[in-house]
């Protein structure tokens, strides 16, 4: 997969983004590149290898020192939310931002 200077051009205007001609051929080839990079990735042969948890445990023989998913606080949402300006329901209430 690559990318036009159009393409650039339409997610910099979708992001919001003001970019000259300079910055978008910049921008278009730096994101080619990472799109090559991902094609060269997928191309190759992972058959037979075992996914990792952590990239030592390739190369060293160490167990996997992960904790029990547990609640260890107490729910304290209430403590929390009292200094608020405004909190309804467990949520915090905030003023409308979105144009």
């Amino acid at each position: 997969m690559s990318l036009t200077l159009s393409d650039v051009k339409r997610i910099a205007n979708l992001a919001q983004l003001d970019m000259d001609d300079a910055h978008a051929e910049t921008a278009l080839a730096e994101l080619n590149g990472i799109f090559a990079l991902a094609e060269q990735m997928q191309a190759v042969d992972t058959t037979g290898v075992a996914p990792l948890a952590q990239p030592l445990s390739a190369i060293l023989a160490l167990p996997l020192r992960l904790r029990d998913d547990a609640v260890t606080e107490e729910n304290r949402r209430e403590d929390y939310q009292a200094p608020a300006p405004k909190a309804q329901d467990g949520l915090y209430l905030v003023p409308k931002v979105i144009e």
